[in-house]
């Protein structure tokens, strides 16, 4: 008897829950409800919480009251200066007449698929009437907002409202992209060129400039130079010209004495001279005096008896010797004379001539 009381009870919790959960539905806060009968519209519920119905006889439709997106194709349109742009802009919309909706397009496929159409005409009607430039960069929010404006114009009957409607990208196609891309890096790169060509033709200018103030500042140095050597020289050739003047003889004798240490310089020293050339005076004539040297007298010597010739040297022609302490024979003489040196046999030998002592 208690199984049986059981069974029943439970049986009749079931048939409950059962009644309760097809009259009972729970309307959430992204959520309305519209209750049908018999297919037909009897309610609108639009405030969340626990509501019902008649089982088998009505049924409920819930609608997102949140706010939708519709994300078009990129389309191609023409602008007004005939450039051809693709255009890739996206809607913003949500259902605000529930039972307008649920009569016109009863579902979000369906609505999309008519709030997409709307949006494309919108863009072509909009965008065609306005150039590339307002479209990419002066315009582009007024247009937007007339984009809007009229897709929720046509939106209106379906019980949707367009909220916004946003332009994500408009380019030109690609191979315009492509052409617009070379073009700008062809002006670029004159640009850089034009760029260059000043800077080279500043630099040049300094350049020049600097070059111009180094010739100056050489200019400028040597003629000073030149005029400090002039000085210089006039007051040598002034001080030799004094020096000259005052005792010709030591001068000649200090010039012969430079062109002696210039020529005769270790190494190759020959030379071809004529015999009576006076450039080797001071070495051929010993008793030519030096000038600005005081030469003493030579001390007196008694003279010496001379013995009367023999008989032999009165034969022979014989010479008594001289004096002055050098003896010198004709043979000798003429003996050195003879020996004189070839200056073009052998030129590299010097003929050792040196004067006698006072």
């Amino acid at each position: 008897m208690g199984r049986t009381a059981l069974t029943v009870v439970l049986v009749v919790f079931g048939l409950v829950a059962l009644a309760a959960y097809m009259t009972l539905f729970t309307v959430y806060q992204t959520q309305q409800a519209l209750v049908l009968e018999f297919g037909k519209p009897k309610r609108l519920v639009t405030t969340p919480g626990l509501n019902y119905k008649i089982p088998f006889i009505q049924n409920v439709s819930f609608f997102d009251k949140r706010l939708l997106d519709l994300d078009s194709a990129p389309q191609e349109v023409i602008a007004s200066d005939q450039k051809r742009l693709v255009v890739d802009a996206f809607a913003r919309w949500r259902i605000v007449d529930p039972l307008l909706f649920y009569q016109t397009v009863s579902d979000e496929r369906i609505a999309r698929s008519q709030l997409g159409a709307f949006l494309e005409a919108a863009l072509r009607r909009v965008l065609g009437a306005a150039s590339f430039e307002d479209v990419v960069r002066d315009q582009r929010h007024a247009l937007m907002q007339q984009i809007t404006e009229q897709v929720n114009n046509e939106a209106k009957g379906l019980g949707i409202n367009v909220v916004d409607v946003r332009i994500k990208r408009a380019d030109l196609p690609e191979a315009n992209s492509l052409a617009i891309y070379r073009r700008m890096q062809t002006e670029r790169q004159r640009e850089a060129a034009e760029i260059r060509a000043e800077g080279e033709e500043a630099s040049r200018r300094i350049r020049a400039d600097a070059d111009r103030q180094v010739t100056v500042v050489k200019a400028n140095a040597t003629g000073e130079s030149e005029r400090i050597r002039g000085t210089g020289d006039a007051e040598k050739n002034r001080i030799f010209a004094d020096a000259f003047g005052r005792d010709p003889d030591f001068f000649a004798f200090y010039r012969s004495m430079q062109a002696y240490e210039g020529a005769l310089k270790s190494g190759d020293t020959r030379m071809l001279l004529s015999p009576d050339s006076k450039f080797f005076q001071y070495f051929n004539d010993p008793g030519l005096p030096v000038p600005g040297v005081v030469t003493p007298p030579a001390a007196e010597t008694p003279a010496a008896e001379t013995p009367a010739p023999s008989a032999e040297e009165e034969d022979t022609g014989g010479t008594q010797p001289e004096a002055s302490g050098t003896s010198v024979t004709p043979d000798r003489e003429a003996s050195s004379t003879s020996e004189t040196p070839d200056l073009e046999a052998d030129a590299g030998e010097t003929p050792a001539l040196t004067p006698s002592s006072p």
